[in-house]
């Protein structure tokens, strides 16, 4: 698939990549640059540990979607390719 860059640097991922990978509206990616080849990833989310409870729980720094099913099927789906 090929895609352009605009004048100023901007990139557009195609919906269908973006569907694929899970990503909706405005997202945070990480860019690597490999041997003459750019890489775009979806960044982790900022988190940490805390305790809950006696139980460590993974508290996220900003707010986040809720996790569906349908979102945890399609990571396993990836995954799994």
């Amino acid at each position: 698939m090929r895609i352009t860059m605009d004048s100023v640097g901007r990139l557009v991922v195609p919906k269908a990549l973006r569907s694929e990978l899970g990503i909706s509206g405005s997202a945070e990616l990480e860019v690597v640059a490999r041997d003459g080849v750019i890489e775009l990833a979806v960044a982790d989310a900022p988190a940490r540990i805390d305790d809950h409870q006696g139980q460590p729980v993974i508290v996220t720094d900003g707010p986040m979607e809720p996790l569906t099913v349908e979102g945890v099927r399609a990571a396993i789906y990836r995954v799994r390719r």
